[in-house]
């Protein structure tokens, strides 16, 4: 629904997820300005109605609010302080929403520079990959104060839905949550390739053994929904490479360090997810952990195939 007087949006970062969010901010009636290094994907945004940026700086100077959504906190620290970045143009009472998977650090630092300047900082990754970017239904977890979040909701919902969008606490919450989340995912995977390994070698039935886990106490949605990507039809989800999962676990085991937390079982997952980047590369999908364990097994684990 087109709004009165929307507020104008700055966007940087124009890739797999950036592309679906600009789109629909595009579609929700937001007049955007875009920027992102890769000066190849800007035409096609002026032909949608978008104003394209020279800079981070150029960009903010024209928004008022700029959303950045980069690969990783080193890239989102850069557009905002480097030579020419966001800080350079953005005007007394704008806000920057950084919806990239980053770390609180970042913001803070970014806190520390604007104090005095009447600029907002809000945090606010996603889930729900380029499928849910693309619907306008990706999940947004919101960390930043309560009279800030409300008055950017209509912005989110925009990219989200509505019922997903979760105001998680003050500044960082949402950082850390999202970096929770995909650690936890992670091991779901992890563990979930090491039993289907292990029950197949014994000889169970592939579909038996799920149905039989799905139907006790250790069920998890992973179990029961993301894994049919790799058992049905052998897709490892490239559209989120594994060298971006590395980083997250990275980033999620450096949380942990930062407050003080051991986190055995989350070191032992991310050492996992870099000996698979090790084997297949770095652009192999998210999912391709469960190669590894298939290797083991000596044939692919597909549900309905024989050995």
């Amino acid at each position: 629904m087109p709004h009165t007087n929307p507020p104008r949006v700055g966007f940087i970062g124009l890739g797999s997820m950036g592309s679906g969010m600009t789109r629909n901010l595009l579609r929700a009636g937001f007049p955007l300005v875009v920027h992102d290094v890769r000066a190849e994907v800007l035409e096609e945004y002026a032909a949608l109605g978008a104003e394209l940026a020279d800079s981070p700086a150029d960009l903010a100077s024209r928004s008022d609010v700029v959303i950045t959504m980069l690969p990783t906190p080193a890239v989102v620290s850069e557009v905002l302080t480097g030579p020419d970045g966001v800080l350079a143009g953005l005007a007394e009472g704008a806000t920057w929403i950084d919806m990239s998977t980053s770390v609180p650090a970042v913001a803070e630092d970014v806190r520390r520079r604007v104090a005095g300047r009447g600029i907002s900082v809000i945090d606010a990754p996603v889930s729900g990959m380029a499928v849910g970017a693309a619907s306008g239904r990706l999940q947004i977890f919101v960390g930043g104060d309560d009279a800030e979040v409300e008055r950017w909701r209509p912005v989110l919902e925009a990219m989200g839905d509505p019922e997903r969008i979760l105001h998680v606490g003050p500044h960082g919450a949402g950082y850390a949550v999202k970096l929770l989340i995909n650690q936890l995912w992670f091991s779901h995977l992890v563990a979930t390739a090491e039993v289907l390994a292990v029950g197949v070698r014994a000889g169970v039935d592939l579909g038996v053994l799920r149905s039989a886990l799905i139907a006790s106490p250790a069920n998890s949605n992973f179990l029961e929904h993301d894994v049919l990507s790799v058992l049905e039809h052998g897709d490892y989800d490239e559209g989120f490479a594994i060298a971006l999962a590395c980083k997250d676990l990275g980033l999620s085991t450096d949380l942990a360090a930062a407050v003080g937390m051991p986190v055995e079982v989350s070191a032992l997952v991310e050492q996992v997810y870099r000996r698979a980047r090790a084997s297949y590369g770095d652009r192999a999908g998210e999912m391709t952990p469960f190669q590894l364990y298939e290797e083991l097994v000596g044939h692919p684990l597909r549900l309905g195939a024989t050995a």
